[in-house]
This record gives structure tokens, sequence and C-alpha cells, in this order.
């Protein structure tokens, strides 16, 4: 594909006016193997779709011809849709756990030109022999840093040495660089396009201490987001008990609030990136699992109720905030006496007010519908169902996430009881609306 091309899908189907200077040196570059270094946020994915898309051989592909690696589900899905929108013409095919093999066998008999996966299913798939990459041009690896630590190092070596010797581009992408390139990838000429410290981030973060004079951080966390507003929030802790804990008091306080961890299902993990992005749930309490490879949107606030494990992990969770050209907050609960690592710093402490109120509840909630993508529902499908069938006006409708099985939409609150309990026709599915709790 030209680059003109891809640009126009971006204008159209991603809202992208303009490339930045990454992206731009990224599609420039004619380099045979790069590595990306850029903040999270800063549209990296962007960035190496535009570059493989222009790599990519013309005419038909009867085997797949690119191959995106990634860590997590959530983010081979996100790289699907944005891949989806630039690569008209062209099939993706997204492979990762606990999603229905058989789904992912169909798709692959429609020859996908394009396969995002994460290292293990892909690999359960040369396995089983459903995939054949002996045609494959062009390679990334998305988060290079996260696919190559213990546990995936071997995934990724077996995958590897299992596609052709000469490849088209291979592509790299991390916001944080490692010291130890793997010996499985010819990696010995790669051009570095660093961007890691572009845009001063830390320019546009206001850092503030908030002491807690009890070694029970609650009522501070409780007194802080009622402070801070109605803004995004994200709220780290470092186990998955204490995300538990601390989600189940902000709910009993009465902020709508979701939870996000590796313990959780699939479908679970997927629902709170969702109502968070659509504003029904404008506060996440998360692990670090959530400080990168996720797509949420304008994080105002990131919250660090446990400071960070590492250096690493303190710069992913920064990176959820002042993301691209805008500005963030960013705030370090830290109990008296508590021990603080050389690598946290504040500008200024901040005092939240104890007495404040809580912030208004959203006005947006979500539904979720049992058909999606696979049953050939889209976003307009849905759009003209509310507007034509349930009678909503189109202001009242908000975000439109649809999955392969299934789709969100976020509706206004005061629209809600306009949506009946019974099942709706579109296309050939029947179609039920259901309010998540």
């Amino acid at each position: 594909m030209k680059a003109g091309e891809i640009l126009k899908s971006a204008r159209e189907r991603l809202k992208i006016e303009a490339l930045n200077a990454m992206q731009q040196a990224v599609w420039q570059s004619r380099a045979e193997r790069m590595v990306v270094l850029s903040p999270t946020g800063s549209g990296k994915t962007v960035a190496f779709a535009g570059a493989m898309l222009q790599r990519l051989s013309g005419g038909e592909h009867p085997l797949p011809a690119a191959l995106v690696l990634a860590p997590s589900r959530e983010l081979v899905i996100q790289i699907g849709e944005v891949l989806r929108a630039l690569a008209r013409g062209l099939k993706v095919a997204t492979f990762y756990g606990r999603h229905a093999m058989a789904d992912e066998v169909n798709t692959l008999t429609g020859h996908p030109d394009i396969i995002v996966a994460t290292p293990g299913r892909l690999l359960d798939h040369l396995t089983r022999k459903s995939v054949d990459l002996s045609a494959l041009e062009v390679l990334v690896v998305d988060e290079y840093d996260k696919a190559l630590e213990l546990g995936f190092y071997d995934e990724m070596s077996r995958i590897c040495r299992r596609l052709p010797r000469k490849l088209r581009l291979v592509t790299l992408t991390s916001a944080t660089a490692i010291e130890q390139m793997p010996d499985f990838l010819d990696l010995s000429a790669a051009h570095t396009i660093d961007f890691s410290n572009s845009g001063k981030p830390a320019a546009r973060l206001d850092v503030a201490r908030v002491v807690s004079y009890e070694r029970d951080k609650l009522a501070v966390l409780r007194a802080l987001l009622a402070s801070v507003g109605e803004g995004r929030s994200m709220v780290f802790v470092n186990h998955r008990e204490s995300a538990e804990r601390v989600h189940q008091f902000l709910v009993n306080e009465g902020f709508a609030t979701c939870l996000y961890h590796g313990g959780l299902e699939q479908q679970d993990r997927d629902r709170a990136v969702i109502t968070l992005n659509n504003g029904t749930t404008p506060v996440m309490v998360a692990t670090d699992l959530a400080a990168r490879g996720l797509d949420i949107e304008a994080v105002e606030n990131v919250i660090h109720y446990h400071l960070p494990p590492t250096p690493q992990a303190l710069t992913h969770r920064n990176g959820r905030t002042a993301r691209v050209d805008r500005s963030g907050r960013v705030y370090f609960i830290i109990a008296e006496g508590e021990n603080v690592p050389e690598y946290v710093d504040w500008d200024h402490d901040f005092h939240p007010d104890h007495d404040a109120p809580l912030p208004p509840q959203p006005q947006m909630v979500t539904y979720y519908a049992n058909a999606g993508r696979k049953e050939k529902v889209s976003r307009g499908d849905l759009v003209g169902l509310l507007c034509k069938t349930v009678g909503l006006t189109a202001d009242q409708i908000g975000r439109i996430d649809v999955r392969d099985h299934s789709a969100y939409v976020a509706v206004a609150s005061d629209a809600a009881p306009q949506i009946p309990a019974t099942t709706l026709k579109i296309k050939a599915a029947r179609l039920r609306l259901t309010p998540l709790k």
C-alpha cells in the first residue's frame, strides 16, 4: 500500500489528521531492521502499521504475509482494530488465549494477510500446523521488552526460528529499551528510532506526594479521589488481593469504579477498559498489568496507592497520563515511615480535602449486546437500531465497542428507561441489550 492511502484511512477511520514526528520517522525509514522507542500513548501502533503496510508485496497473499506479536490479549485486540482500520482490502486475524480456537481456525480459511497474536497462542497454532508462516514478509514485536521477559522468551525463540530467514522488515517497539537483544533475531544492523524522551512528558506532569498518617491508606485515597473531581483516574497497587480490597472499598464508598488485574476473566478485563473509556466507571483500580499495552484514553490522574516496585514500573504507570500533548497529574500516597525508593520523586505536597463530597455519578450507562463482528453487526448498525427502533437521539449514544461476538454501547442515563428488555432484530441476529451492573 502507498503511504497516501494509509494516511487517508487514518484520517477517515481513526480521526488522525497528521502523523507525529515519531510516526513520520518510522513510515519514512527504509531500514530492514528497526527498533522504535517511544512513550506510551505516542502512537506506536499506527507507526509500525504504516511501515508494515508499505513494505508488503502487492497482489494476493495466499499465506500470511505479516505477523505482529504482542504480550497480552488486550494489546492483540487493539492492534487488530487499528490494522483493520488502516489495511483496506487486507484481512486481519487475531489469535490470543481464551479466544475460541474454532473462530481462529475459521478465520484462517479466509486466508488472512496479517496475523496479530500472543506468542503462546501462535505457537499453539504452529504446533497444530494450522498456520503456515513460510511466506512471511514482515515481523513486528510490540512491547518487545515485555515480550522477551522470562516466560515469553522461549516461546518467542521457538516462533522466530520457524520464520523465513529473509524478511522485508523486522520492527521491535517499546517505551523502554533493554540491554541485551535476543539472539534469535538478527538485529546487529538494526536502526534505532528513539523518541523515548520526546514531548517532555515530565514538563506536563504535576507530581505530588500525599501523606497518609496511617499505614492503611484507604481514607486518604477516598479523600484524594473526591478532591481531584470528575477526571478519569487510575489507582495502581502491587498485588491482586490489594486491588480487590481497594476496589471494594471504593465501591462501598459510592465511587463508580472498575477493577483490572491478571486474575480476572478476559471478558471482565475487557469490560473494565471499555467502561473506563466510555465514562461509565471513571476510576480504575489496577495492578501493573494495566500500566502498558491498553488503549486507555485521557487519564487525568495516576495514583500510586502502592509505590512502584521498579523504575520501569514507574515509567509505565506515569505514562498513562500526560499522553501526546495533554497534561496530567501523578500522586504518590506515602505512609509515615514508609521506605521510598530513590527513583520516586515529587514536586510538592498535596493535601486532599477529607470533607470533599464525592464527584457526581457518571451520566452514562453501558449496555452489553450479545452479537458482534462475527454476526456482521457494526457500530453503524447499533446506532441505527437505537435511533430508529428504540427512539434514542444521536446525542444520547456514547462510545460503542464491537467485539467478535458482543458489543458494548454507552447511552445517557436518562435514556436507559427507553431500552427494552426484549430481544431486538438486527440483520440476521437476535439482539438483547443488558445493562452492566
